[in-house]
């Protein structure tokens, strides 16, 4: 195992596009890490500088004690699982599990060993004779997982490894993989699109936009402290109310709207407020919200609508009736997140 620093590391490409802007970032030894956030905003640039598939244009990198930025994939004790499994299709399952052994020279002793330990641990005992074919996605992604798992690296990369399976097998995956890493304790890192694996997998969080580090922190942090609108907007599904509002005598307050709660002395201008849909209170309070659509999930429900002139959303529980047309609701103080009008960052 092993920790990872990145120290101010850098990405430009040739024609001076800044894929990844300068990130100080400290991975702990033995910590599951998830970079998430849109396409194109850097994540998978960053998981490959780490893993040395890409060069790093300026800063640092150290896996454990040691500098990496000019060392081999191959000699940076790491394992990566892609998205697309990277199977061999003529190989059995066995032998694609112990093909990384084989091209170091392990013994045949060493491999069958190896090999039948990490099948036991991912449920692949059964299928160690089929080819990759006959196999479900979800078996196959467990193949990748434990041709990773046998060469007990110091570090494993994940790059959207569950974004080729169905919604139910991603489910069960992302506990597998939890599961998986919390027992072995080695540090992974673990690039997503997806909000919600990175909310139950993650010890911590890297939010990234346009190339740079939004908010680095717990899944709780992350959620109920977001550090800017962007955050508040990506991460929850659904995502948090933006409203646009302002600091008026004194007050807070939505626009086209009444007061929300006094405002510290000497502020004025417009603001964004946020808030979680779980945090609004229906039947009560006196903000008028005009329910147009109930969206039935079982568990719960969500109302959309608007608020004043503003799109509205909020999620109530199974057993609390509900109907289309006016509500009063009550948006309470301490749910409230104010965010500067202009940069989006949390005030």
């Amino acid at each position: 195992m092993a920790s990872v620093t990145l120290d101010a590391v850098r990405k430009v490409y040739p024609g001076g596009t800044e894929a990844v802007t300068p990130t100080t970032l400290t991975i702990r030894d033995g910590e599951f890490l998830v970079l998430v956030g849109p396409s194109g905003c850097g994540k998978s640039t960053l998981l490959r500088m780490i893993a040395g598939l890409e060069d790093i244009t300026e800063g640092e990198l150290r896996i454990g004690d040691r500098i990496v930025n000019d060392v081999d994939p191959a000699d940076r004790d790491i394992a990566m699982v892609f998205q697309n499994y990277a199977l061999y299709p003529h190989m059995t399952v066995r032998r694609n599990i112990g093909y990384g052994l084989r091209n170091r020279g392990a013994s045949a002793g060493e491999i069958a060993r190896k090999v039948d330990e990490a099948a036991a641990m991912l449920n692949l005992r059964d299928y160690l004779d089929r080819k990759p074919s006959q196999l479900s996605g979800g078996q196959r992604q467990r193949i990748a997982m434990g041709r990773a798992i046998v060469r007990d690296p110091a570090l494993f990369l994940f790059d959207e490894p569950l974004s080729n399976l169905d919604a139910k097998l991603r489910g069960q995956m992302r506990i597998e993989i939890r599961a998986l890493q919390r027992r072995l304790g080695t540090t992974s890192i673990y690039v997503t699109h997806d909000q919600v694996e990175a909310m139950t997998m993650a010890d911590r969080i890297v939010v990234l936009n346009g190339g740079r580090v939004e908010q680095v922190g717990t899944p709780a942090e992350i959620y109920h402290a977001p550090a800017s609108t962007f955050v508040a907007s990506f991460m929850g599904a659904p995502p948090m109310n933006l409203l646009t509002g302002r600091f008026e005598s004194g007050a807070i307050r939505l626009d086209h709207g009444p007061a929300l709660r006094a405002a510290p002395g000497g502020r004025s201008g417009p603001i964004t407020i946020g808030i979680r849909p779980e945090d609004v209170r229906l039947g009560e309070g006196d903000h008028v919200f005009d329910v147009d659509l109930v969206e039935e999930l079982g568990a719960h429900r969500l109302l959309h609508g608007r608020l004043g002139d503003q799109h509205f959303t909020a999620h109530v529980l199974k057993d609390m009736p509900v109907r289309e047309g006016r509500q009063p609701i009550a948006l309470p103080d301490a749910a409230l997140a104010l965010f500067d009008a202009q940069s989006g960052q949390r005030l």
